[in-house]
């Protein structure tokens, strides 16, 4: 177990060449015969964490001696389209090298986690077991696989990526419901931004127990949007095989992840990109990422334009059409009372993040693909998007507080899935 290459600062932007030499240092590292690897990337719905970028550098440097697949790393998302596959990870890559997850059938039962684990880890909320099931590509007798991800402050986990990418991202039904249900009922706000969660544990002990033998290398990124630029910038770059790794890279995404504020929000406005966010279980990061933040009574504005859908999956959208964001008691109560819903404890848990437990208004703006009626339904309140967008137009706003031409305030945010909006005394 090694850290094989570590870079980072707050003020740090890693170029190109410089990520180049970095990979191609810790292959030297590693120095193992390659005839075989298999690269997990996200999907385009992490289209900021560069893995984009350096998986295409990865497959340039290896596929002249290796053969070398591409296995976006979905969770429950849909398969990504050609344009996204070529939106993220550019042309020189031949398409039959991707490959995709399916988190239902496509996996392999590799243990169990007592639930003994699970009460202990989440003080007694939780004391179902877990079955842990991992994508079969994983068994190809691949001589190194390369998980590439970024680092930042998660609503499930606490911080992105390390073993999270593998049993989740690669993960079957099971692990992916129980570790979404676990971080629910243990408390979003005790974790997110955290280094040491419950959620941690149980992927930590998946990895270590169950798949020890597997030659996995973390390639970890942690990423800023530069003020200057409005690009985003690699602030950092770790890759190993150890917890170590993970951590002196989590450490950095503390410092350049966390928007810590002295007082809570009165009204924010948050941006969704249409390329990125198209469903109400990625889009809910704009309620996820700023529910700490957000005063009792205020208001969350949503712009989402791209919104189509609530869940990636179609039984996960089923579910959430008809349960709704109502809040963690009346989805424990459903969890209880329902098969479906306890079978599908991700949804569940998706349920209960969405939710402001009543305590501030979310109103979700949404183009042509939802209407308003479907937002409502499940629990939401519902607004024009093009006359919201004229009173918040996000071409003219700027990241933080702006003051409106007729004297209203508000905190615009133009991606919630670069960090995580809290108060000071949170932290």
């Amino acid at each position: 177990m090694a850290t094989y290459f570590a870079r980072g600062g707050v003020r740090d932007n890693i170029t190109t060449p410089e990520k180049r030499e970095a990979l191609s240092q810790a292959l030297k590292i590693i120095n193992k015969p390659l005839r075989r690897v298999l690269l997990l990337p996200p999907d385009h719905t992490r289209l900021n964490s560069n893995a984009g970028e350096l998986a295409d550098l990865l497959y340039a440097m290896l596929s002249p001696g290796a053969e070398v697949d591409i296995m976006p790393t979905l969770g429950t998302h849909s398969p990504m389209t050609e344009a996204q596959l070529r939106m993220m990870f550019g042309d020189r890559i031949p398409l039959d090298r991707f490959k995709v997850h399916d988190w239902r059938q496509g996996v392999r039962h590799v243990g169990d986690v007592p639930g003994s684990k699970l009460k202990e880890w989440s003080e007694g909320a939780l004391e179902d077991g877990v079955r842990v099931e991992v994508a079969n590509i994983l068994f190809s007798g691949y001589d190194l696989i390369l998980s590439i991800g970024q680092l930042v402050p998660h609503e499930v986990v606490g911080i992105a990526n390390y073993t999270k990418n593998i049993v989740t991202g690669a993960g079957g039904a099971d692990a992916i419901n129980k570790s979404h249900f676990l971080g629910a009922v243990f408390g979003m706000e005790r974790m997110m931004g955290r280094i040491d969660t419950p959620v941690r544990k149980l992927f930590n002990y998946e990895v270590e127990t169950f798949l020890g033998d597997l030659p996995i290398v973390y390639v970890l990124t942690t990423m800023q949007k530069d003020n200057a630029t409005g690009q985003m910038a690699m602030r950092g770059l770790y890759i190993g095989d150890d917890m170590e790794t993970f951590t002196l890279g989590a450490r950095l995404s503390q410092k350049v992840n966390l928007d810590l504020l002295e007082e809570p929000l009165k009204k924010a406005v948050v941006y969704l990109d249409p390329h990125e966010f198209k469903s109400t279980w990625l889009g809910n990061k704009a309620v996820y990422r700023t529910r700490m933040v957000m005063a009792d009574g205020g208001d969350l504005i949503i712009l989402a334009p791209g919104l189509k859908e609530f869940g990636e999956d179609p039984e996960i959208d089923r579910l959430i059409r008809k349960y709704g964001y109502r809040g963690t008691s009346a989805t424990l109560a459903a969890v209880k009372a329902q098969d479906e819903l306890r079978h599908n404890l991700s949804a569940a848990a998706h349920l209960i993040h969405g939710s402001s437990e009543g305590r501030f208004r979310i109103t979700y703006c949404p183009g042509p693909g939802m209407t308003l009626e479907a937002i409502r339904a499940v629990g939401f309140e519902a607004a024009d998007l093009e006359t919201t967008t004229r009173r918040y137009p996000p071409d003219t706003l700027k990241d933080g507080y702006n003051r409106l031409p007729d004297g209203e305030e508000i905190f615009y945010i133009s991606n919630p899935a670069l960090g995580l909006w809290a108060l000071k005394s949170q932290f």
